[in-house]
């Protein structure tokens, strides 16, 4: 009986060690994308607006917003993404990652993305906090998975075990002030990412 329950121990150990990883997310040239460096979050579909910056769209300067470019030949910021555990390379799909902005901006902030709420929507903004994963920081934590034959950026984080987070596509939605705000959306934000 013993050797039938070690047996089944060390079978369900090596199937969980087996699981293979997600698949590693790639820039518009192949390459797959790697903490630390940076990148611009751009749009699949041209004639849409431009790459992904920071800009007020509240009716004050400060914190910044996470927003679309309004002319297609603007990159936006570029940014770096910081997966929960910062020692792996590879930035892999499905997986709970930060995203910072790697730029200085007029706001005292982090330019670390997180959702919050704001007149009735979830809106991305730049003034989160990186790393510590966990109930704190559930809100500054995104992931890239596979759209089509492209990417969509997502929020649901699984950093924290017992937290029931709100889940949600995102996507692009106009502002009162006319700037094109990243939010939860029902329709996804299509992108692709280029190394700046």
């Amino acid at each position: 009986m013993k050797t039938f329950i070690l047996f089944l121990l060390f079978s369900t150990i090596s199937l969980s060690l087996a699981q293979p990883s997600p698949d590693a997310v790639r820039d518009i040239d192949g390459n797959l994308l790697r903490t630390g460096t940076k990148y611009y979050i751009l749009p699949v579909f041209r004639g849409r607006g431009g790459g992904v910056t920071l800009a007020a769209t509240r009716n004050e300067s400060c914190p910044l917003d996470v927003v679309q470019e309004n002319f297609e030949l603007e990159n936006g910021l570029p940014l770096t993404f910081t997966p929960v555990d910062p020692k792996k390379g590879v930035i892999r799909e499905s997986t709970d990652l930060n995203i910072i902005f790697s730029a200085s901006s007029i706001c005292v902030q982090s330019n670390v993305w997180v959702l919050e709420r704001y007149e009735g929507q979830w809106i991305i903004s730049g003034h989160g906090t990186a790393g510590n994963p966990g109930p704190k920081t559930l809100s500054n934590w995104f992931k890239i998975e596979k759209y089509e034959s492209d990417y969509k950026l997502v929020f649901c984080p699984t950093v924290c075990d017992f937290c029931k987070p709100v889940c949600g596509d995102i996507g692009v939605v106009i502002a009162e002030n006319g700037s094109r705000r990243l939010a939860i959306s029902d329709v996804p934000f299509k992108v692709k990412f280029r190394k700046a």
